[in-house]
């Protein structure tokens, strides 16, 4: 909540007062359903793979989430009609494959964060092919930042009864860490400045690219999490996992190398 507040803050100084880009209004109750229906699946995704971790090692819920480009080719088609090489939709059969290996040799297997997490990474997907037709249709494109501005206090408006409700003591907790932590508000700050300047590259990648090669290219951020996630929490692998994660990695490279030829 507090990086949808930094969105919607950030959004309208940049657009009403530098004036970096123009104001865009909502042009129909069908663009404003879709940006509410972006906002929504967001915190959906966001909340369900945060639920997920209580229940799945960092290391799988990267894994699983690699899954995101399959979940998006297929809603992209699905959406919008729009077919890649189907050399480039085989690339994505080890990306699916290694999770699917990956789970059988997972020893903190767990069947509802396991759910949680594949709901989640389904959501990612829809959400990125959504905000793709946002930005990119001739009838309804949205800049990214006007994208932002409109996005940001819907999901803001949506988080804040789930907070309250999940998080009761959510104001008490924050004030006492800021007593005994002098830096936190900075911290929490430049946390949130953050979130707008990854949530706004996200959105500029979509639009210049695609959102199945967004997904890919997160994938990267994945391997090395997973990586990262064993070096510092310990969580044990096997044999069976680490050679699902590399079928993984090797399926989002050999999908990069397919774009690149059939582009």
């Amino acid at each position: 909540m507090c990086h949808m507040s930094a969105c919607a803050i950030l959004s309208y100084i940049s657009i009403v007062f530098l004036k970096l880009v123009p104001l865009q209004h909502l042009k129909s109750r069908s663009q404003f359903l879709k940006v509410a229906t972006l906002s929504i699946v967001f915190c959906a995704s966001v909340v369900g793979g945060n639920i997920s971790l209580r229940y799945l090692p960092v290391s799988f819920n990267q894994a699983v989430g690699a899954t995101t480009p399959f979940f998006t080719a297929l809603f992209a088609y699905l959406m919008t009609l729009k077919r890649e090489a189907w050399v480039t939709y085989g690339a994505l059969v080890p990306v699916v494959a290694g999770v699917v290996i990956a789970s059988g040799g997972e020893p903190g297997f767990h069947w509802f964060g396991f759910i949680m997490c594949i709901s989640a990474t389904a959501a990612r997907a829809f959400k990125s092919v959504l905000q793709g037709i946002l930005l990119s249709s001739e009838g309804e494109k949205l800049n990214s930042m006007n994208l932002m501005l409109y996005m940001s206090p819907i999901a803001v408006i949506a988080l804040l009864p789930v907070t309250l409700f999940m998080e009761p003591d959510v104001i008490s907790v924050t004030l006492t860490l800021a007593k005994q932590h002098q830096y936190l508000w900075i911290l929490l700050l430049v946390n949130s400045v953050m979130a707008y300047s990854a949530n706004l590259l996200n959105f500029l990648v979509t639009k210049h690219t695609s959102a199945l090669t967004l997904q890919v290219l997160g994938n990267a951020k994945g391997a090395v999490a997973v990586v990262i996630s064993i070096l510092i929490f310990r969580n044990p692998v096997t044999v069976m996992g680490i050679g699902g994660y590399s079928i993984t990695v090797l399926g989002v490279v050999a999908y990069g190398e397919t774009k690149r030829r059939f582009r």
